[in-house]
């Protein structure tokens, strides 16, 4: 298992500015790391370990902060400072940009932390960050926290222009779901030089309507000029005969006043489960051309926009208790939304596909994530 470097991390946690006042730093701020996912666990947690590794942790004279000092900092750090040092300092670590167009797929989608529902007037608002997610390799490759009070829909689509901009575009494919099918986003995206694949809703009513119309007329028509098909069939989970099928078009393409927009697609999806059978249907645009994207790989590439739903924000919220955190005051539910995106990658990083299974063993064996980071070498893990 490779390791970071521990310089790296520190020096990142280091330069993010310090809220406390000069008497009151008795714990030095790059020293809080820890694996627990409440801030008392990660507190007590800190407390129980040996001397040798409360020194490799930053804490040479033995004490180690109590859960309201945790709690105090967490509130009032910057949390867009923290999220633009850990992702340069994991800069080296992140997959690589590919150089084939519309080889690597981007999903991007708002994660709402459900318990600060209980502590706020709207709900709307519980909403913390936006993060953009690999589909191949399921790690967070940028992620901002969300501070606007607003709608989901309004948080959501202020920040999603400098997430964005945070990453290389060339060779990836940014995709989401119909609200962030948004003419400035598809254009800022082209412009740096990646790809758009989205659903298409009633948010844009003019674009919806004429994809629909092309694929599902009301009367008869004439047959689509250019008409592309991949289907794919799966069982399991409970759904049987689980059937997709995705028709791409060209026809649209000079019809269309949308930014890089080359094909649109309708992908019908029809199941049958213990309640009975079911259907879906689903129209979307692509800035890919055939040539580039084949109704095969569009459909491949709608299906695997769910990482960000299963391997990231469903294990976040089962495996690292992220609906179940009281955290509620301030800046701490970003702050602990940032270092549990950081703490996956490292594991996914680390080659570990079973992360509940995962952070049972370290629970067991602490001095094992410590050897991840670098605090411990291999052979004292």
């Amino acid at each position: 298992m490779e390791c970071i470097n521990r310089d790296a991390i520190l020096a990142a946690f280091a330069t993010v500015p310090d809220p406390r006042r000069s008497q009151g730093r008795r714990y030095p701020l790059a020293a809080i790391l820890a694996k627990h996912t409440s801030v008392l666990a990660i507190a007590e947690w800190a407390a129980d370990q040996p001397t040798e590794v409360r020194a490799r942790l930053g804490f040479p004279d033995g004490p180690t902060p109590h859960q309201s000092t945790f709690q105090r900092l967490l509130r009032r750090l910057d949390p867009y400072r923290l999220a633009a040092v850990l992702t340069q300092a994991l800069t080296g670590r992140a997959p690589t940009v590919p150089s084939v167009r519309g080889s690597q797929g981007v999903a991007i989608d708002g994660k709402a932390q459900r318990g600060r529902r209980a502590f706020g007037t709207d709900p709307q608002t519980c909403v913390h960050a936006l993060s953009a997610v690999c589909h191949i390799h399921g790690v967070v490759l940028a992620q901002l926290p969300i501070t606007r009070t607003a709608t989901k829909t309004e948080a959501e689509l202020t920040v999603a222009p400098a997430l964005i901009a945070q990453l290389d575009w060339h060779g990836r494919v940014l995709t989401g779901d119909a609200l962030y099918c948004q003419r400035p986003l598809c254009q800022q995206v082209r412009t740096a030089g990646g790809d758009d694949l989205f659903l298409v809703k009633g948010n844009q009513p003019d674009l919806f309507d004429d994809v629909r119309l092309l694929f599902d007329p009301p009367k008869t028509t004439l047959p689509l000029i250019d008409r592309r098909e991949a289907r794919t069939v799966d069982q399991g989970h409970g759904r049987y005969d689980d059937t997709r099928h995705l028709i791409a078009s060209t026809d649209l393409t000079d019809y269309l006043d949308w930014p890089g927009l080359t094909q649109v697609f309708r992908v019908e999806r029809t199941w049958r489960d213990n309640t009975g059978p079911h259907r879906t249907i689903r129209y979307g645009i692509t800035s890919m051309p055939p040539e580039i994207a084949s109704a095969e790989q569009l459909l491949a590439l709608r299906r695997s926009h769910w990482t960000i739903e299963n391997q990231v924000h469903y294990v976040k919220d089962v495996s690292l208790g992220e609906d179940q955190s009281p955290v509620h005051l301030g800046n701490g539910p970003m702050i602990l939304a940032i270092l549990r995106d950081t703490a996956l990658n490292l594991l996914r990083d680390a080659g570990v596909s079973t992360i509940a299974a995962q952070l049972r063993a370290i629970s067991r064996h602490p001095t094992r994530v410590l050897a991840l980071l670098g605090f411990l070498d291999g052979e004292n893990a």
